[in-house]
């Protein structure tokens, strides 16, 4: 199953980009087995439009039949054990690939939220851009290593 990561606003290169990558990286390698990956990263440019424009950038990049995550402060709060059980049951389900949505500076249009198989908060504390992608990335992988068995994730 591919992972995208599909995030309004550019990152650029720094310790943020870094840890993505490396993150998105180990997914990729740990979870080839699995039938997880590969994983990548779409950044899109604001829009003027607010929301409504910017979900149309996102809604682009979703591929027929995809799960379609959705990253919002209103979200489900899962543990890592959760998050990779879901994970790996659309893997299982034969789904094909699954999108990560990250909205710009206002957050998700209500209608591309509503559309989502699973909306995820990472707290309720609001975090920057950049961070909740390199957050979503270690989480990706610590789904795989959680899935393999690996010790990486302890509880």
């Amino acid at each position: 199953m591919r992972v995208t990561i599909a995030a309004i606003g550019r990152l650029k290169r720094g310790p943020e980009r870094a840890l993505i990558d490396d993150y998105l990286d180990r997914f990729t390698k740990s979870g080839r087995q699995l039938g997880l990956g590969p994983a990548s990263v779409v950044d899109m440019d604001a829009r003027k439009g607010g929301m409504a424009a910017e979900a149309e950038l996102l809604l682009a990049k979703i591929p027929d039949g995809a799960v379609v995550v959705a990253l919002d402060e209103r979200g489900k709060l899962l543990t890592s054990p959760q998050f990779a059980e879901t994970l790996g049951g659309w893997r299982d389900a034969g789904r094909r690939d699954c999108v990560c949505l990250i909205g710009g500076a206002d957050g998700l249009d209500p209608a591309l939220r509503d559309r989502a198989d699973l909306v995820i908060s990472f707290g309720k504390m609001v975090w920057p851009h950049m961070l909740a992608r390199v957050m979503l990335a270690e989480q990706l992988y610590r789904a795989a290593s959680i899935l393999a068995g690996s010790p990486y994730h302890r509880e």
